[in-house]
């Protein structure tokens, strides 16, 4: 399976401002580095609601906070750079949870970089590569949603079939893993969405 230039791994590099959020401006398919590929949002400030029109790429973008992070593929009916994200497309690649308890850390933690491979069996085609972060460090049940969105093309002869959700939709407002409290005992966590899919 390949990616864009023959590399199956991508990196998402955020870039964070003074006050803790982030925006994910660059995106790294083996030896390329572009920015070009990402859909950069208006400013760094998050979201917070988690069914709205801005789940799918962002309106508002960006982890120097306590929060899970999957990493989501759509696959573009046609062309990727037409393609708003719309529709029953999307499928988790990766995902970074809790790494422990007591207090809560996530894998996320001050992360500058989000590694991941792209499943060998992933078909080919253009994609929107997508990572997202649902802070919890609030504490209140609102959660803040920082997303960003590239556009890849993949190519090979992977036939998958992954289960696929739609974005906005995947999660709703009240999932256990978007309401969290982070700070009251929690013993467990599942992040939000589907499963992973290892193709």
């Amino acid at each position: 399976m390949k990616v864009a230039a023959l590399v199956s791994c991508l990196v998402f590099v955020l870039a964070q401002s003074a006050l803790g959020h982030y925006i994910f401006k660059v995106l790294v398919a083996g030896d390329t580095t572009s920015g070009k590929a990402v859909r950069q949002p208006p400013t760094v400030e998050p979201f917070h609601d988690i069914t709205s029109a801005a789940a799918t790429c962002n309106v508002n973008t960006a982890p120097a906070t306590e929060a899970p992070s999957p990493s989501t593929f759509g696959k573009a009916p046609s062309k990727v750079a037409d393609w708003d994200g719309s529709g029953q497309a999307w499928f988790k690649i990766a995902e970074w949870g809790v790494a422990s308890y007591n207090p809560v850390k996530f894998k996320s933690y001050q992360l500058s970089e989000f590694d991941t491979t792209v499943p060998e069996n992933t078909p080919p085609g253009e994609y929107l590569a997508r990572i997202e972060q649902i802070a919890l460090h609030l504490g209140t049940g609102v959660p803040e949603i920082f997303v960003s969105c590239a556009q890849i093309k993949v190519t090979g002869s992977g036939t998958g079939n992954p289960a696929k959700v739609s974005i906005p939709g995947y999660i709703k407002a009240n999932d256990p893993g978007v309401i969290a409290n982070i700070y009251n005992g929690m013993t467990n966590y599942t992040v939000p969405g589907p499963k992973v899919w290892r193709g």
